[in-house]
């Protein structure tokens, strides 16, 4: 079946077939009138729409009618399709373009007023009748010749038609249509929602480190114990520059000391004199030293324990 045919419509279309021409298989395309297919020079699926309706004429003679096809087009039915649609002459009759022809037939004939509820049932049947021979109308009616009872053909008494199927069936179908049309309806009213399509992960940013908004504690650091040692061999050496320092001076002393002695401030005295003195006052200032330097040793050490 096309796939542009509803559910319902192929429901349908698949009956006529099999009542028209007694399958609903692929075979059943091929079929035209009194099942004489096998006398044609090439199957119907494979002419195209032009080369059916001119062999068409000719099989109104041999076979007595032209009906052609699954759904048995007459000659006059396919010209006028042909002209309705813009059918190309070129195109090939083939089973998905058969449906389609079909259910244009369908849709002339009330099927979507049909499942919309506003003709009845009776009257669809009445019309499939007309366009398919082998349907019996679903009550009684005129019909194309004469008065009709249900279950007869449409074009009973014209000595060629007559109804292949049983009304109960017809109406049987016709509720299996009505199903379909209206589940592919609710269905269309209410589609399934499309599955969440899972997003891309972001790619990672590098971010610079943010800034702390807390200062750390300040860190009291002990201040390093003094080297002794060091701190004795700078005194020492403090005590040499000094004595350096006034044995440089000496004679700068010594001219003091005798402009001094000649004033009578100070008694006259000798260069030995002088170095001995100078060299007592030196070891005065390193003794003092040194024992400040442990003083002061003395006073630090509990406050860097403490610490």
């Amino acid at each position: 079946m096309d796939r542009t045919v509803p559910a319902g419509a192929a429901r349908l279309l698949d009956f006529i077939r099999a009542t028209e021409v007694g399958t609903d298989d692929r075979s059943g395309y091929d079929v035209i009138y009194g099942h004489n297919q096998g006398k044609l020079p090439k199957p119907v699926t494979l002419m195209t729409v032009d080369e059916v309706i001119a062999s068409q004429a000719s099989w109104t003679r041999r076979f007595k009618s032209s009906a052609t096809g699954g759904y048995q087009f007459m000659r006059n039915t396919l010209k006028d399709l042909k002209a309705e649609l813009g059918l190309r002459g070129a195109q090939v009759l083939d089973p998905d373009l058969q449906d389609r022809l079909g259910f244009h037939l369908l849709k002339r004939r009330g099927y979507e007023p049909f499942v919309a509820g506003t003709i009845t049932r009776d009257e669809f049947g009445k019309r499939l009748a007309q366009e398919w021979a082998s349907f019996p109308v679903l009550r009684a009616t005129k019909g194309a010749h004469r008065t009709l009872s249900r279950g007869q053909s449409y074009y009973a008494g014209d000595q060629l038609n007559k109804a292949l199927v049983q009304p109960a069936k017809v109406e049987a179908v016709l509720a299996e249509v009505l199903a379909l049309s209206r589940a592919s309806v609710a269905v269309a009213a209410d589609p399934v929602p499309p599955a969440p399509v899972a997003l891309p992960k972001p790619e990672p940013v590098d971010e610079a480190e943010p800034t702390p908004t807390f200062f750390p504690a300040p860190t009291t650091m002990p201040l390093p114990a003094p080297d002794p040692i060091a701190a004795i061999s700078k005194a020492i050496g403090a005590a040499k520059g000094g004595a350096a320092g006034a044995l440089a001076s000496v004679g700068g002393m010594t001219g003091v000391s005798g402009a001094l002695s000649a004033a009578n401030w100070l008694p006259s005295l000798s260069t030995t004199q002088l170095l001995v003195i100078f060299g007592g006052v030196t070891a005065v200032v390193a003794v003092i030293l040194c024992a400040g330097f442990a003083f002061w040793r003395a006073y630090k050490a509990p406050a860097n324990a403490s610490a």
